[in-house]
């Protein structure tokens, strides 16, 4: 039995491939939330779509939620394009929500390549319309803080990185800045809750723990927990001990009652 209803709202007309949304709304008789949320998937920035979380989306409304899942242009020339199509698809969401006269409190969540994508939207100014509504607040997952080559860096990540910047980091390094998060972190920030698995082996939880450390100096309300036995991109359904516990710590998340214990410093890897 459905718990929602939906609708798809296309970019472009004609239709150009993966630039639409997806919006899940509770069904009539369910209590509706103010807070909103829009989903940004992963894939390595060439792969994926927004039906992955059609699951998830629906046991959000379930619970009153009215949630989105954007796509975005898989073949684009580079991030840039990519970015630019995430904003769009976040704006026709808020124009949505302010067409039935809702206040657009709108939670962007994102995860691996879609992290990216969504920390640009709630940190950068990158390919900022002339109309835009700031996010409330970021939830990220297995997110790429840094563009930058580092030591010992997978030849897949190296290539995905290069893939979508469109250019070498020998040739262009300026462009791989502009992309990193690790420049866009500042006191405007909106708060933001970083998922981080156990178990992630492509990006780095501990430079995310850092920017909590440096929000909450800033007075910013943001939270950081690891997920015991979990692995890069786990949140992709409601199953497993892991996901369960953050679909529910999301929810927290979104109604102001999230309060995770912040380690120090990030430990993994732990044998049982």
């Amino acid at each position: 039995m459905a718990t929602y209803t939906y609708t798809s709202i296309y970019f472009d007309n004609p239709i150009i491939q993966n630039r639409a949304l997806d919006i899940f709304e509770p069904l009539p008789g369910v209590p509706r939330k103010e807070k909103t949320l829009f989903i940004v998937h992963g894939g390595g920035w060439r792969a994926g779509h927004r039906d992955k979380f059609h699951q998830i989306m629906a046991a959000f409304a379930a619970l009153g939620y009215t949630v989105a899942s954007t796509g975005y242009r898989l073949n684009a020339k580079d991030a840039f394009e990519q970015i630019k199509d995430v904003r769009t698809g976040y704006m026709i969401f808020a124009d949505y929500l302010l067409q039935q006269g809702r206040k657009p409190e709108i939670f962007v969540y994102g995860e691996s390549a879609g992290a990216h994508l969504a920390s640009m939207i709630l940190c950068s100014t990158l390919e900022m319309p002339e109309k835009w509504i700031k996010p409330y607040a970021g939830i990220l997952q297995a997110t790429p803080y840094s563009f930058l080559p580092w030591d010992e860096m997978m030849t897949s990540v190296r290539n995905m990185l290069q893939s979508i910047a469109g250019v070498s980091y020998e040739k262009d390094p300026e462009v791989y800045e502009k992309l990193s998060l690790k420049n866009w972190i500042s006191a405007d920030n909106p708060p933001i809750f970083f998922l981080e698995a156990e178990l992630e082996n492509m990006f780095f939880p501990e430079l995310t723990l850092e920017t909590v450390h440096q929000h909450k100096r800033w007075g910013i309300n943001s939270q950081w927990k690891m997920y015991r036995n979990m692995e890069h991109g786990f949140f992709y359904e409601l199953k497993r001990k892991g996901q369960l516990e953050a679909f529910d710590d999301i929810v927290e998340f979104m109604e102001g009652r999230l309060n995770t214990v912040i380690p120090d410093k990030c430990e993994r890897y732990v044998l049982r």
